[in-house]
C-alpha cells in the first residue's frame, strides 16, 4: 500500500501539515503535532477508521484515493515456487522427522 495523503492534500490546496492539522481540528479531529508529522511525511503503520473517515471528509475523497494498492510489490514478496520434480529426474525426497537426537538411556 502507498499512502497518498500529501498528494490528495495538494490537490485541495493544502501544502503544509499545519494547515491540514487545522482543517482536521475544524472537522472535530484533534491530532498531535507528532502524529500529524508522521501522517504527513510517511506511511502510517496503523490508522483508526474514525480518523480516516474525517481525513476523507476534509479532503473530499474516498479511502481508496489515500490508500493505493501496489500489486507489483505484493508479487515481488511472494516466494519463488520450486520446480516440480519429475519422476524421471531420479531425485527422491525423503522426509526427515525431528532432529538428530541420541538414543535415550536404557
Amino acid at each position: 500500500m502507498r499512502w497518498n495523503l500529501r498528494m490528495k492534500a495538494a490537490e485541495c490546496g493544502i501544502w503544509k501539515s499545519a494547515e491540514m492539522r487545522r482543517r482536521l481540528a475544524d472537522a472535530g479531529l484533534e491530532i498531535s503535532a507528532g502524529k500529524m508529522s508522521a501522517l504527513w511525511t510517511g506511511t502510517p503503520t496503523t490508522i483508526r477508521l474514525d480518523d480516516l473517515d474525517v481525513i476523507c471528509a476534509v479532503l473530499e475523497c474516498s479511502p481508496d484515493e489515500l490508500l493505493i494498492c501496489e500489486p507489483d510489490k505484493v508479487a515481488a514478496r511472494k516466494p519463488a515456487q520450486p520446480a516440480e520434480a519429475s519422476p524421471t529426474s531420479g531425485l527422491a525426497v525423503t522426509p526427515r522427522l525431528g532432529r538428530n537426537r541420541s538414543v535415550p538411556p536404557a
